[in-house]
């Protein structure tokens, strides 16, 4: 049996784990071939790859980033000019098939997981890995990459606390998490802020700024 393996989209902290798990897994449990898919999408569309070994793993637990190299390619999506545009997902069903794949494990966040979807239906074996920071794919309770992110930002907000009580100022901090409040929302809970905005609820800016002001009356 042979799969391939790529990760789409942005990196993450855990991709070269994840991407460890599932490669040392298939080749020592299942004496399976094992391909990495270069730059996400994109190699399976320029049919750019190589073969994973027990070698490639060491070390990998740890390491930031992905051996495989990631991208932002939307094989589906159509540009302006799409009708000079070659057939992408055609090209990665041909490939598919040429390398003689019995299975895609797709590492990604939304993005990715809709491409994989897509691809599935074109005939594709397709399994789906969800990462990202943002917490934001549908099904998933905890997607990696999110407890790392949550970690920093907490860490981050609470150097702030000495800054903001010695110059008397009330601290406006934005983090990451696309449409999804899930970074602010444990970031802030751990990081003690006084009040937390969420994408998903609405509010009121004129009652914001007025409970910081009772709330902090010497602060500006």
């Amino acid at each position: 049996m042979k799969i391939g393996i790529l990760t789409a989209g942005g990196d993450c902290p855990g991709l070269n784990a994840a991407i460890r798990g599932v490669a040392k897994t298939a080749l020592i449990e299942h004496n399976m071939q094992v391909l990495g898919i270069s730059s996400g999408f994109l190699g399976l569309i320029e049919n750019e790859y190589f073969e994973i070994q027990e070698s490639h793993l060491s070390g990998l637990l740890t390491e930031g980033g992905t051996i495989l190299g990631t991208s932002r390619e939307k094989p589906f999506r159509k540009s302006s000019n799409y009708m000079m545009e070659i057939d992408k997902p055609e090209i990665i069903r041909r490939n598919y098939e040429k390398l003689g794949l019995d299975c895609v494990v797709c590492i990604g966040g939304n993005g990715t997981m809709k491409t994989a979807w897509k691809l599935s239906e074109l005939g594709l074996n397709i399994i789906g890995i969800p990462k990202t920071i943002d917490n934001d794919v549908w099904g998933t309770e905890i997607t990696f990459g999110f407890d790392s992110a949550v970690t920093i930002a907490a860490e981050a907000i609470d150097r702030l606390h000495s800054t903001a009580n010695s110059h008397k100022r009330i601290m406006v901090i934005e983090v990451m998490g696309h449409h999804a409040g899930w970074i602010a929302l444990y970031a802030g809970m751990a990081a003690g802020g006084d009040i937390i905005l969420l994408p998903e609820i609405n509010y009121d800016d004129e009652i914001v700024a007025e409970y910081l002001m009772q709330s902090s009356p010497s602060f500006s």
